[in-house]
């Protein structure tokens, strides 16, 4: 059984690249897309995804604001943040707010599979940080 996801970001690009991305993957299949962290709060509890995909810098309420919300409302939920702002303090700031996982935009398909795999074998104390940005 595939992994759903929900995708929360006002990018159109990204929701094409990560579903051209994710066509090929069997394991995993976009469930929902929302444009704002409102929106993805408003619907959690019925798309009921295993794992979101979250942009920073949305209209309304930032991703960071929004994973710590969401993850109230459905702690079951694993959330990677996805952006351009790769930045320590963004690290830390997605991690103290709750996510499993940092990928960096423009993403890579290896990137966005690697870490999807980690989620699903490892530990909910995990957080995974692409290779470029580990050192």
């Amino acid at each position: 059984m595939s992994k759903k996801i929900m995708v929360v970001d006002d990018s159109y690009m990204t929701v094409k690249d990560l579903q051209f991305h994710l066509r090929a993957q069997n394991d995993y299949e976009i469930v929902s897309h929302y444009t704002t962290g409102e929106d993805a709060l408003e619907n959690i509890e019925t798309d009921k995804p295993d794992i979101v995909m979250m942009d920073v810098v949305m209209p309304g309420m930032d991703g960071l604001e929004t994973t710590k919300k969401l993850l109230k409302k459905y702690p079951h939920a694993r959330i990677i943040i996805l952006t351009s702002m790769v930045y320590e303090s963004t690290v830390i700031e997605a991690k103290e707010a709750g996510a499993s996982g940092f990928l960096c935009k423009p993403l890579e398909l290896a990137e966005v599979v690697a870490c999807l795999d980690y989620l699903r074998t490892h530990p909910r104390t995990g957080f995974y940080l692409p290779s470029v940005l580990r050192s």
